[in-house]
């Protein structure tokens, strides 16, 4: 079965081991997730599981949403992720998933938004090098001429050139990271190492999609 769980990202941390060695972790606050809808070929035109996450006040929910809600038979939820899973079918609305869906020692793919780091320069934002420092040169850090077209008249710029421009604050998946510990009662999950996202940003967890590499 393929899992999966929304969750908070608390911060980091380290913990030791029996032997006395330190590993920096990510403690997220894994769940209660409910299972909201289930979608399917049938009737979608594809198998998905929508999960919520989180406590919201009922006047910041919309009418439309109030009757999502009300077709679940669940409570309002701040946070709505669709996930294409495998075993989508398996869930059932209404079901609840905590930090137990999953074990120390699994494999798993955080997913979550970058920090927005706002404008920035072709040097920090694409790691180019800058030019000379001396000698008359008036290009220390601009990106420099971008070129013209390969031949004839025009200046084109093609799709995807690498500029200056709006740094950070995209969609980030980090893969095979391993869930060092799992505290059930207070809905946590630490995992080793760094992943996307500021304190208190919304992240996604779930099976890796490279588990035998």
């Amino acid at each position: 079965m393929a899992k999966s769980i929304l969750g908070k990202k608390v911060g980091m941390t380290q913990i030791f081991t029996a032997e006395g060695k330190v590993i920096p972790v990510t403690v997220v606050e894994a769940g209660p997730n409910v299972v909201i809808q289930n979608k399917t070929v049938e009737n979608d035109g594809y198998n998905a599981v929508q999960l919520g996450f989180g406590e919201v006040k009922e006047k910041k929910v919309t009418k439309p949403m109030k009757g999502h809600f009300a077709k679940a038979n669940v409570k309002p939820v701040k946070f709505i992720r669709e996930l294409r899973l495998p075993g989508a079918s398996e869930y059932t609305v209404g079901q609840v998933l905590t930090a137990e869906t999953f074990a120390e020692g699994e494999l798993v793919d955080v997913t979550g938004t970058a920090k927005g780091k706002g404008f920035a320069g072709g040097i920090k934002r694409h790691h180019f090098r800058r030019g000379p420092m001396a000698h008359g040169s008036k290009s220390h850090r601009e990106p420099g001429t971008i070129g013209s077209r390969m031949s004839g008249g025009g200046g084109k710029v093609f799709k995807g050139k690498k500029l200056p421009g709006r740094m950070g604050g995209n969609k980030v998946t980090v893969q095979r990271l391993s869930v060092v510990r799992v505290d059930v009662p207070r809905n946590l999950i630490l995992i080793k190492g760094a992943i996307p996202g500021p304190k208190g940003s919304l992240v996604v967890v779930k099976n890796t999609v490279k588990p035998g590499k």
